[in-house]
C-alpha cells in the first residue's frame, strides 16, 4: 500500500507478501481485453476513496488476448486457472484472496464497482452472504436479454427462494460478496455457471446470514457475445436446483402418488364408483396401484440421494432427517415388507380358495381383478421395501 494526501492507493502485492488486507475483489476472466482495465481501475479507485485495505484479483482462465499482461499492468494480481469454467476461474481466485472478505464481479463492466460500500458494510455488520439485487436497483436498456429479465432470473429465483427458504430475490446477480471463512465452509462443487446457484443454496443450506443490497446492471463494454448461453446455462441452473432438492424432486411428488393411489383404490375395491358421465372400475384400480408403487419408488429414491448427498459432503447434515432413522431402521423396513408380502399371500390364497368353492371353473374376471390387484401391491411392494432397506443400510454405512 501508498499514501497519497490523505488516501490509501493500494497497489499490486507480491503473492507472497502478508498484508493487512480487509477486501479482496475477484473477477473471472476470458479474453476480456476490451473491458478488463477499466474494471480493475474501477475497483481500485473505489477501495482507495474509500479507504479500504484491498487488493484486486484476475482469476485468468486461459486468455489468449493478452488480458493477464493488462490486469498486472493496472494493477491487479493475476492466478491463473488451467481448469475452464466461470465457477472454477472464481473459485481459485477466491481461495487466492487474501483478504477477509471477498466480492466477486464480473469483468465486463456491467457492474457498478462504487457499490463496493454497501456490500462491505453489510459483512462489517456480520453477513456471510451479501447479494447485489438488480430488480431493485436498476437495470439499464439492453443490459439484460428479455427473456432472463421476465422468465429465467425470476423463475429461477423463485424456486430457489421454494425450494431451499433463501431470502434472495436475484440468485444470479454477478456482483456479491461473502466472508473468506464462509465462503470455505460452504466447500462448492461446481465449475461451471451455476456455482452462482449453488453458492446461496448451500448458504441457505447451512443457516448462513444473507442479506441483499441494490446495485445496478448497466450494458456490457465488449463487442463480443458474452459466454453465457441462455437455454444451456438456464438448464444447467434448472437441473442443479432440483438435484439439490431431493424432497421436492423425489419425496413429495412419490408421497403424493401414494396417498392419491392407495385413497382411490380404497374407494374403488368394493364396487364401481360414479364420476360424472363415467364408471371408474378395476382399469382405474390397476393404474392407482401403480401409481403407488411408483410413488414407493420416488420417495426411495428421494430418501436415498439425500443419504448420499450427506455422505459426500454435497449436503449438510439433516438433524430432523437423522431422527428418522432412528427408527426407520433395516430391521424395521424387513418386517414392514415381509408383513406386505405375507398380506399378498394370504390375499392370493384366498383367490385360490374361492376358485376351488366353484370348481376351478371360470371366474368373474372383474371380481378376481378387486383380489388380484390389491395381492400384486402388496407382493410388489413388500419386496421393494426389503430389498430398499438393505440399500439405504449399505448408504448408510459410510454415514455411521
Amino acid at each position: 500500500m501508498s499514501l497519497t494526501g490523505d488516501q490509501i492507493v493500494p497497489q499490486a502485492l507480491p503473492s507472497n507478501e502478508a498484508a493487512p488486507i480487509e477486501l479482496s475483489v475477484v473477477m473471472p476472466c476470458l479474453n476480456e481485453a476490451e473491458t478488463l482495465a477499466v474494471c480493475v481501475d474501477k475497483a481500485l479507485a473505489a477501495l482507495a476513496e474509500n479507504h479500504i485495505a484491498g487488493e484486486v484479483i484476475v482469476a485468468d482462465n486461459g486468455s489468449t488476448d493478452g488480458s493477464q499482461q493488462i490486469a498486472i499492468d493496472h494493477g491487479a494480481r493475476v492466478v491463473p486457472v488451467p481448469l475452464r469454467g466461470y465457477g472454477a476461474a472464481l473459485n481459485a481466485g477466491i481461495r487466492a484472496a487474501r483478504g477477509k472478505y471477498v466480492l466477486m464481479a464480473d469483468a465486463d463492466d456491467s457492474y457498478e464497482f462504487a457499490h463496493i460500500p454497501r456490500f462491505l458494510a453489510e459483512l462489517r455488520n456480520g453477513a456471510d452472504l451479501v447479494m447485489g439485487n438488480r430488480f431493485r436497483g436498476g437495470i439499464g436498456p439492453k443490459a439484460m436479454p428479455v427473456l432472463h429479465r421476465y422468465l429465467g432470473n425470476p423463475v429461477l429465483s423463485f424456486l430457489g427462494r421454494t425450494l431451499f427458504n433463501a431470502p434472495i430475490g436475484d440468485f444470479h446477480c454477478g456482483i456479491r460478496a461473502f466472508s473468506k471463512d464462509a465462503y470455505e465452509r460452504l466447500a462448492l462443487r461446481t465449475t461451471g455457471m451455476e456455482f452462482a446457484s449453488e453458492m446461496v443454496v448451500k448458504s441457505s443450506l447451512l443457516g448462513q446470514k444473507m442479506t441483499e443490497v441494490p446495485t445496478t446492471l448497466k450494458k456490457d463494454g465488449r463487442s463480443r457475445p458474452p459466454h453465457l448461453k441462455t437455454w444451456r446455462d438456464g438448464w444447467r441452473h434448472l437441473r442443479f436446483l432440483l438435484m439439490y432438492s431431493p424432497r421436492w424432486l423425489f419425496l413429495y411428488p412419490g408421497l403424493a402418488l401414494m396417498i392419491v393411489g392407495l385413497a382411490v383404490m380404497a374407494w374403488l375395491l368394493p364396487a364401481e364408483r360414479p364420476l360424472g358421465h363415467v364408471n371408474l372400475g378395476v382399469d382405474t384400480l390397476a393404474y392407482m396401484a401403480a401409481a403407488v408403487l411408483l410413488g414407493f419408488q420416488l420417495v426411495f429414491f428421494g430418501v436415498a440421494a439425500k443419504v448420499f448427498a450427506i455422505s459426500e459432503g454435497l449436503l449438510p447434515e439433516d438433524e430432523s432427517f437423522q431422527s428418522w432413522f432412528r427408527y426407520i431402521t433395516l430391521e424395521t423396513g424387513l418386517i414392514v415388507g415381509v408383513l406386505l408380502v405375507l398380506a399378498g399371500i394370504g390375499i392370493a390364497l384366498s383367490s385360490v380358495v374361492s376358485w376351488s368353492h366353484a370348481g376351478y371353473g371360470p371366474l368373474p374376471p372383474v371380481q378376481m381383478m378387486r383380489r388380484t390387484l390389491p395381492a400384486m401391491l402388496c407382493l410388489m411392494l413388500g419386496t421393494e421395501i426389503c430389498f430398499a432397506s438393505f440399500f439405504l443400510s449399505l448408504l448408510g454405512l459410510k454415514r455411521s
